[in-house]
């Protein structure tokens, strides 16, 4: 309805995963490079976590749909599956005929299934989605169908990603044999302030929006304090503020069109307000000098809270220590980065190779 009044020739902001929307911001990076190098390695559990509408599908989605063709990938939703019933959606989800068959057989012919992949070059890929919803002897059936192996290598890889609940799960102390199979885990966190802009920004370019202001920078900070910088917030927001923008003929969106919009959600979605001091509440400033020298005597009291080391330091300058961590971190995303790019470069020059063998022996 808004598309043509601002330029747009498609819906920018759809709650349904697309990954030609795919925004990848500094935590997007970093699971879709965990999901790349797990892939490159061809075995071990990678875990994505994140709350609810921060992007996890739409990250999987997107690693799907840039698969190199030797990767055969089912995508599985789980509800609460017992082990027998994950076999069974897993089998189906490959193909494999599961009617009327017990699990010994479907394992027998997953098997078999997987083992012609091998012969093919090829293997098998399976993404778990909603993985935090699968009870621990669901996801103990997860780690025995990895054990499908040939010559050392696992014939069937699975990433899982799910709500933060499924950190908990994980740690778990029966899930001991489980965790030494995590090669590499990510949590999504909500975008910043700035990555909102760049988000909104984003998926209106890739719907065709010219690039003239629509919006300004304070209706920016506003969606942001709203939304929480949740992803699937935001898209839900910003249909509804564009759809606003057009029956209200406004060229440029501002702080006021956003809170209206904003008012009208919260009404309809039953979200409390933020709670407001009330005017009787409201502590005079007219206080003596004694009281705020009491008040200053009794904050200095209070033991400031000290961080210590396993080891029994203190540490002095926690603040230091962290900018330190954050500085690692981003080294650490750069060389995973780099790696993934030199093995993908690898894996693409051993395959030629290999294609200019079968060639040359075939023409002897």
């Amino acid at each position: 309805m808004y598309e043509s009044y601002y330029g747009l020739n498609s819906k920018p902001f759809q709650l349904t995963p697309d990954p030609a929307f795919f925004f990848a911001s500094k935590w997007h990076k970093r699971a879709m490079s965990y999901l790349q190098y797990g892939l490159s390695q061809a075995e071990g559990f990678i875990v994505i976590t994140g709350d609810i509408g921060t992007g996890k599908t739409t990250i999987a989605n997107s690693l799907l749909a840039d698969i190199e063709d030797d990767i055969v990938a089912a995508q599985i939703v789980t509800p609460k599956l017992s082990p027998d019933e994950l076999v069974k959606m897993v089998a189906a989800k490959f193909e494999i005929d599961v009617a009327g068959k017990t699990k010994a057989d479907i394992l027998k012919d997953l098997e078999g299934y997987l083992f012609a992949l091998s012969a093919q070059g090829r293997r098998a890929l399976l993404l778990v989605d909603e993985a935090q919803n699968l009870p621990l002897e669901t996801i103990e059936e997860l780690r025995m169908l990895s054990n499908f192996q040939q010559a050392g290598k696992p014939l069937l890889q699975s990433f899982l990603l799910g709500q933060e609940e499924l950190q908990p799960i994980l740690r778990a102390p029966n899930m001991e044999q489980f965790r030494q199979r995590i090669v590499a885990s990510c949590h999504l966190a909500p975008l910043t302030l700035e990555e909102v802009q760049s988000y909104i920004e984003y998926r209106l370019q890739h719907a065709g929006w010219n690039g003239s202001q629509l919006f300004s920078s304070d209706a920016y900070e506003h969606i942001y304090k709203f939304t929480r910088g949740v992803p699937r917030k935001i898209n839900t927001l910003m249909d509804r503020i564009l759809l606003f923008g057009f029956l209200e003929e406004l060229e440029v969106l501002d702080e006021q069109a956003v809170d209206s919009v904003i008012d009208e959600v919260r009404e309809e979605m039953f979200v409390p307000d933020s709670p407001e001091v009330k005017e009787d509440e409201v502590v005079s400033e007219d206080v003596s000098e004694d009281a705020q020298d009491n008040s200053q005597e009794a904050s200095d009291s209070v033991p400031r809270q000290r961080l210590i080391t396993p080891n029994g330091n203190e540490v002095k300058d926690a603040e230091y220590y962290k900018a330190m961590l954050g500085e690692l971190v981003d080294a650490l995303d750069d060389a995973i980065s780099h790696k993934i790019k030199l093995t993908q470069y690898i894996d693409k020059l051993l395959k030629k190779k290999y294609r200019t063998y079968v060639r040359l022996k075939s023409d002897d």
